[in-house]
């Protein structure tokens, strides 16, 4: 059901969760694209999607097109074969123009308006794969293809809903695994250190509105992504809290406490989200938003990065990285670039 103020969509949530119906939900970057949809009533010809232990989608040959599946498919096994390769050409906006972004960014960062902004970009590429083929190859801990408007393929969760827990994972850091000492690089790195403190610190602050006893279980954890053209290192947190009494069976409440997602905004949050507004050159839609799925048991959700979208004009793709103090133009406009990407190996 595509839903029409952030008050509804948040209120379906809560109203499907505490039923124990299992529901799909999605929202864009600005809570003005938005949908909640009991899995029995949501298509697999209009959204199919994988998160860990969860696939719905049509089995080829065997499913009908609303077939929801929770299957023990292995996460990250391609379902379909091709005798194609990938073409992919990117077209990033120039260096120049990313810095007007970026000098715009670092004026509100020495005036102390903000301590991180989370600077992103559009990239027109062009391939020979349709979003569906490219949804059905990828892999990725999160997928999503979405009504063919959009398809993703993120490594980063949101927050997951275990009973009373809560846990949420913010990432920060990414760097070429071919470059020599990667991971030292990037693990004794000041910049990436001090942005993954700023972060972890605007995630805790942000489950403290909904959780006690909220922790850090596992700071600046290391994983390796492949893709269609490099493989790369990224750096995660973990941090978990127990959900307060009046939350307990009020997911959309705290999805309306903690949307939009810090890792992808800033901090501290309200201030970064406008500098983002001024200085950004293109409108995010559904990249950064966040989507989930409840199967009558837990929560689980992801924020939408490493994301494609389909327009008149062609595809897009965008991204984008964490800007401090620290931070260099050059190394950050890379670090753009190098994750315009599709995870297909």
């Amino acid at each position: 059901m595509i839903i029409d103020t952030k008050e509804l969509f948040f209120e379906r949530i809560n109203q499907l969760y505490q039923r124990k119906v299992p529901f799909f939900f999605l929202t864009d970057y600005a809570c003005r694209q938005m949908e909640v949809t009991p899995l029995s009533e949501l298509s697999t010809s209009a959204v199919n999607f994988q998160l860990p232990g969860y696939i719905h989608e049509a089995s080829p040959g065997t499913c009908s097109e609303s077939e929801t599946i929770n299957s023990s498919i292995p996460e990250n096994k391609s379902r379909l074969s091709t005798h194609r390769s990938l073409e992919w050409e990117k077209s990033p906006i120039s260096y120049d123009t990313y810095l007007t972004a970026y000098n715009k960014v670092q004026r509100e960062l020495q005036l102390g308006n903000s301590y991180l902004v989370n600077l992103t970009c559009s990239t027109p590429v062009k391939t020979n794969f349709t979003l569906k083929e490219l949804y059905q190859l990828g892999a990725g801990k999160y997928k999503l293809w979405y009504r063919d408007q959009f398809v993703h393929f993120s490594p980063e969760p949101f927050i997951r809903i275990d009973a009373v827990t809560i846990s949420s994972f913010p990432m920060k850091g990414t760097i070429d695994a071919m470059q020599a000492g990667a991971v030292d690089q990037l693990i004794q790195s000041d910049k990436e250190t001090a942005e993954q403190f700023t972060i972890v610190d605007l995630i805790r602050n942000d489950l403290n509105q909904v959780a006690l006893q909220v922790e850090v279980e596992d700071f600046r954890y290391v994983e390796k992504l492949h893709t269609n053209q490099k493989d790369l290192y990224t750096v995660s947190s973990k941090i978990t809290g127990r959900l307060r009494p009046r939350f307990l069976d009020r997911p959309g409440d705290i999805l309306a406490a903690m949307l939009p997602a810090g890792s992808v905004t800033g901090a501290p949050k309200a201030a970064t989200c406008q500098i983002i507004a001024d200085s950004e050159t293109h409108q995010r839609n559904y990249y950064t938003g966040v989507w989930g799925c409840y199967n009558g048991l837990s929560l689980d959700s992801c924020v939408i990065i490493r994301y494609l979208e389909k327009s008149k004009e062609g595809f897009t793709f965008k991204s984008g990285g964490g800007i401090t103090s620290m931070s260099d133009p050059k190394t950050e406009y890379q670090e753009m670039i190098d994750k315009v990407y599709v995870p297909l190996y």
